[in-house]
């Protein structure tokens, strides 16, 4: 199929709100809503918040824009966006490696991710029995068994499958356009919940009163660094891919500052929900902090601390358990969906074929993989999150800066931002952009793969 046939019929979002909906629920994940408040919690609260911002804005976003750029550019699948970089036959063919090693991300991740998504439900199907008084069925949903997890799982992945195969209008935009203002009010009632409770107020200074002390720590510029990399998926294919659905009239560096506003938005206000609610739990007897300062369970926190709050607070409390498994379902799913909308384009693209088909197949396949996991968690699981989010990511993202600063033309690259959005290189950020993307960029990305082995 020749690139200009495959554009012209190619489904682009009906609106603007939809695109930044849909883009910043792909990034919106468990990353946002667990990661980034357990960050927080372990590296001084404030002063994490502020570095982390300025990284959002330093690292994250300038990729950002590489990454829906090619898309855009490309106007296809990311194998064949890489390949449209460059003319040369040897740059095409390692384009195309690269193409390959950015969708092997979301697949890998795609596996163990929707296992915490199937925990998830499990969870909020677990609250819901336990307001209904099913002792037994609560205890089945919250416990951890194989049987439990693979149901979650299974579970977790049609409801997947069943947004993707809808297409872009139908699946993707329109749900994004549902779950995520959800997600929105369900944080604000959280919130207004849990500040109403006794030492709420403590956690909530804890958060937003940065500590300069701690600002220049390594650890913590680095965690913040990791943390804003992976709170907008770059180098996850996500972007690229709905990039690619974004119509050349549309201001793409507006569009992306929109995402990178709504993902850190919703980061933050994970962060006024879950560190109050830590400092609550502190108050009702859960020990969260060990001896020497550091989170006692900082995997599970989700799982283990805030639950433990809910159930302090009695029968308004098991109301706001559902609430707030029901937002991180919503917030896992938005990632989701974008994961497997990464291989389903590239295989209904090549082979023409019937996107619905395309999607439960993939869906299937990569769920083979999951089940495989959770028949092998103490083995497979931690090893899969680890090479698919500290080594598979960065690297696919480093290759992405590499070739969007070096091997794309200054010429090419600088048309496509200017399409829908003329005056690009009139401002600062359209001069220094391009040179930053380069040379600045690839010694961050560098510095945050550096910092996984360390």
């Amino acid at each position: 199929m020749t690139q200009k046939a495959n554009s012209s019929s190619r489904e682009h979002f009906g609106s603007r709100l939809g695109f930044i909906l849909a883009a910043a629920g792909a990034a919106v994940g468990l990353g946002n809503i667990w990661g980034f408040p357990t960050q927080a919690a372990s590296n001084g609260g404030g002063a994490f918040l502020m570095v982390y911002l300025i990284m959002i804005m330093v690292v994250a976003f300038p990729m950002l824009v590489v990454e829906m750029a090619i898309g855009r550019h490309g106007q296809a699948n990311p194998v064949d966006s890489m390949r449209s970089l460059t003319s040369s036959p040897v740059g095409k063919r390692a384009g195309a490696a690269v193409g390959w090693l950015g969708l092997s991300v979301p697949s890998a991740v795609l596996a163990f991710y929707s296992i915490v998504g199937g925990w998830l439900i499990c969870f909020l199907l677990g609250a819901i029995t336990d307001l209904l008084g099913m002792e037994a069925a609560t205890a089945w949903f919250k416990g951890f068994s194989v049987e439990r997890n693979l149901f979650g799982t299974l579970v977790f992945y049609v409801l997947t499958v069943l947004i993707v195969q809808g297409g872009v209008k139908q699946g993707i935009e329109k749900w994004s356009t549902r779950l995520m203002p959800a997600l929105f009010v369900l944080f604000a009632m959280l919130f207004i919940y849990i500040m109403t409770q006794s030492g709420a107020v403590e956690g909530l200074k804890h958060y937003l009163v940065p500590d300069f002390d701690k600002v220049w720590d390594r650890k913590l510029i680095l965690a913040a660094m990791g943390q804003g990399f992976f709170s907008l998926t770059i180098g996850g294919c996500s972007m690229l891919i709905y990039g690619s659905y974004l119509s050349k009239k549309e201001n793409l560096p507006k569009m992306a500052i929109n995402v990178t506003l709504v993902d850190t938005a919703v980061a933050f206000i994970a962060g006024l929900v879950v560190l109050p609610a830590m400092f609550v739990a502190m108050q009702k007897g859960v020990q969260i902090y060990a001896e020497d300062g550091s989170l006692l369970s900082s995997d599970t926190l989700v799982f283990t601390v805030l639950p433990l709050m809910f159930d302090s607070l009695g029968l308004l409390g098991q109301l706001f358990a559902v609430v707030f498994f029901l937002l991180l379902t919503i917030a896992a799913l938005t990632s989701s969906i974008s994961m497997l909308e990464c291989p389903v384009a590239l295989v209904s693209e090549r082979f023409e074929s019937k996107r619905s088909t395309t999607s439960w197949v993939l869906g299937g396949l990569i769920a083979l993989v999951s089940v495989v996991i959770v028949f092998n968690f103490g083995a497979l699981f931690g090893l899969v999150a680890t090479v698919a989010t500290q080594y598979l990511q960065p690297t696919a993202a480093l290759f992405f800066c590499l070739f969007g600063g070096w091997v794309w033309s200054r010429h090419s690259k600088i048309k496509e931002l200017e399409q829908g959005c003329p005056e690009f290189t009139q401002g600062w950020f359209g001069k220094l952009w391009p040179i930053y993307i380069k040379f600045v960029c690839p010694i961050l990305v560098t510095t945050v793969i550096w910092a996984s082995f360390g």
